[in-house]
């Protein structure tokens, strides 16, 4: 066997507090960049805190985008795994660290699997 999956860890630092705090436009951004890495989103589940952040997930065929935000940090800890080469990861973190518009993102790649 060998690697099953690939899982990306973001630390996305100095974003757009503004960003980090719109639901809508933090589920646009996930819908968007699984409809532009060709998968089919297959359920999904986002919660807003009080006063302030949110966390969400978006289930994909064959992976998930995970999100969770401190706007009053400028901090969003994201979470990309995908089995086998369904999508480019890669470039779906790009996407997410441009849109949010991090200043100092730092990205982990673990490869999943025996």
């Amino acid at each position: 066997m060998g690697t099953l999956g690939k899982h990306y860890l973001l630390d996305l630092k100095d974003c757009s507090s503004n960003r980090l705090d719109d639901m809508d436009f933090i589920k646009e951004v996930l819908f968007e960049v699984a409809k532009e890495a060709g998968t089919a989103v297959i359920g999904s589940s986002f919660h807003g805190f009080l006063p302030q952040g949110l966390s969400g997930v978006v289930l994909i065929t064959g992976a998930h985008l995970c999100i969770h935000t401190w706007p009053e940090y400028g901090y969003a800890a994201v979470d990309i795994f995908t089995h086998g080469d369904s999508f480019n990861a890669e470039d779906v973190a790009r996407t997410i660290v441009e849109k949010l518009e991090s200043k100092n993102p730092a990205i982990v790649e673990l490869k999943r699997g025996f």
